[in-house]
């Protein structure tokens, strides 16, 4: 049998952010993971297959936005079936965690970096266990087979760039506290110069040692041993690099934690629009239900004859009510029927009446999603939206089968907990801190608390739109929560306003999120600020970058256009299997 898995002498990684052809599709934020994704497609494994593949050659690329060390969610279209399913490999609070894990002894919020840089943010890993059953459900190679492109990666190095090298910079007093993030990401005491050859031959070892035991190993064996003794007794440096001024506190995290994680198959959010179905990711994600309320809040509009100012005026404030309504009903125990309200039309047109043709004051408040619709809702005072973490990474797949794989996953912030296992080479997550650290909601209860084996509400919005049941556009980004907004404002773009998918994806970006202060890029302040503010909009604080998106578009007859960023986070890379019929 032809392995799935390509030789090292065969990478060849493209350097396009776009690519148009058919037999298979990858994008990725770099070009040796689409190359990895792409061989697999070459050497007759489908979408699954590329998707794990790529994914844990990101670990070694892009460590410090995923890994096995984290968690994600991966949303798959059955090209047999016609069916999309979902798998949640979200990070899981260890028993030990308490609603106030994540305060001082007088009830206020612990510092967010007290708080990261410590084994109390680490979560059970997710990333293995949507691997292992995403490859058992549907893919058609072993996950030993699949998992050794990235142990070959992690062995023989790759070319540090610039990205790379500033993200070690930007950690190094977080690393510097480590003595195992020191040996592997501080070698010399320094970042690894641009240029330099970067290789982790311990996380070569542990994908090698998964491989032949399985993922048990991991979870019950000599790896979750390790993973718990490094959260319990975080690996302090006896000669620290830098300054903290925190103190690194220990996690609660054991062994029987790990055993007792499992990855969920919860049903897809679905929503139409405009005569198209997009599926994505319900909780803990709130990526699925936020997305689809603004998008079925907008449908009420005929956003292509607006000009470019009010056809954005109305996607920043559908953005703003979604987030509304997502801060206060959506974590990781939300009863599906309230996700079913979220998503319902006639919630969206009680929402949608509240809409005028100057901003709303934000942050605005909540709707009720109680099936009980009979006016506006209320616009008064609501809570802002306080995640501002920009790391995670997005992968999105097709095969020449029609199958497809939108997959997000991520540590968290950029360079996670900062913490390396010891002989491991994983990463380890901080995703605990997107738990709200002390209550948000007044009065209300808040969705989003620690609490033990709960998983905290994520951004993450894998998302795949069908036209008449079969693939038509598959999307995912980085981003915290921009992710969001990064999702629906491409989806606004290439369905609404006319756009390419190449240009709904290069499009300058804004992100409001039921803020004072919204955010956006420098090119869309100079393009479209000066008119929003005559709008009402609050002037925009000004952010490089928001999102890092990858997708595929599927054309007549079988032809895929994949999309990457051509500017943002140093250039996506994009590929297909062949070029031409």
């Amino acid at each position: 049998m032809i392995s799935a898995a390509p030789a090292a002498a065969s990478y060849r990684p493209p350097i396009s952010p776009t690519a148009t052809g058919y037999g298979g599709a990858v994008s990725s934020v770099d070009p040796t993971v689409t190359a990895v994704g792409l061989e697999v497609l070459r050497r007759g494994g489908n979408a699954v297959d590329a998707a794990i593949a790529a994914a844990a050659t990101i670990g070694v690329t892009e460590p410090f936005s995923a890994g096995i060390g984290g968690g994600g969610f991966f949303v798959y279209y059955d090209a047999r079936t016609r069916r999309v399913h979902t798998i949640d490999g979200r990070e899981a609070a260890p028993a030990s965690m308490r609603e106030n894990s994540f305060q001082n002894p007088d009830g206020t919020a612990l510092d967010f970096n007290a708080a990261r840089v410590s084994g109390l943010s680490v979560g059970v890993p997710g990333t293995l266990a949507i691997w292992a059953a995403a490859a058992d459900r549907w893919g058609s190679r072993s996950l030993g087979e699949l998992l050794r492109p990235a142990a070959d990666v992690a062995d023989r190095g790759f070319t540090v760039d610039a990205t790379f090298n500033a993200q070690v910079t930007a950690n190094a007093a977080i690393f510097g506290q480590f003595g195992s993030s020191t040996e592997l990401f501080l070698p010399g005491g320094t970042p690894p110069a641009v240029g330099s050859t970067f290789r982790n031959p311990d996380l070569a070892d542990t994908y090698r040692l998964i491989a032949k035991r399985g993922p048990d190993v991991f979870y019950e064996g000599a790896i979750a041993r390790d993973i718990a003794a490094t959260v319990q007794a975080p690996p302090v440096s006896d000669t620290p690099i830098g300054t903290w001024t925190h103190p690194i506190r220990p996690g609660g995290m054991t062994v029987r934690d790990l055993a007792r994680y499992q990855a969920r198959f919860p049903a897809p959010t679905r929503s139409g629009y405009r005569g198209l179905d997009v599926y994505g990711m319900a909780t803990p994600s709130s990526g699925g239900t936020a997305v689809g309320e603004a998008l079925n809040i907008l449908e009420g509009y005929d956003l292509g004859a607006l000009d470019d100012a009010d056809a954005l005026h109305r996607y920043l404030e559908a953005s703003a009510l979604a987030f509304a309504d997502r801060n206060r009903y959506v974590g990781d125990n939300t009863r599906r029927g309230v996700l079913d309200e979220l998503l319902s039309d006639r919630f969206a047109a009680e929402r949608r009446c509240v809409i005028g043709a100057s901003a709303l004051p934000k942050p605005v408040a909540p709707g009720t999603p109680d099936g009980s619709y009979t006016g506006c809702s209320p616009a008064g005072a609501g809570v802002a939206d306080t995640d501002a973490s920009r790391s995670t990474t997005h992968l999105t797949v097709a095969d020449r089968w029609g199958n497809v794989v939108s997959f997000t996953f991520t540590i968290e912030q950029i360079g996670g907990a900062g913490i390396v296992v010891p002989g491991r080479g994983i990463l380890l997550n901080n995703e605990l801190t997107d738990f709200n650290f002390t209550p948000t909601q007044g009065t209300a209860a808040d969705p989003n608390l620690p609490a033990p084996g709960k998983r905290p509400r994520s951004s993450m919005s894998p998302t795949i739109v069908l036209k008449d049941g079969k693939p038509f556009v598959a999307v995912g980004s980085p981003g915290g929560a921009t992710i969001i907004t990064t999702v629906l404002q491409i989806l606004v773009n290439r369905i609404d306003l006319g756009m390419t998918l190449p240009e709904a994806v290069a499009a300058p970006r804004a992100s409001q999120r039921n803020s004072a202060t919204p955010q956006a890029e420098p090119a869309f302040i100079a393009a479209y600020g000066a008119d929003l503010t005559a709008l009402g909009h609050p002037a925009f604080t000004s952010t490089a970058e928001i999102g890092a998106a990858t997708a595929i578009e599927f054309g007549p007859n079988g032809q895929l256009t994949a999309v990457a960023e051509p500017v943002r986070r140093g250039v996506g890379a994009a590929g297909v299997v062949r070029s031409g019929r």
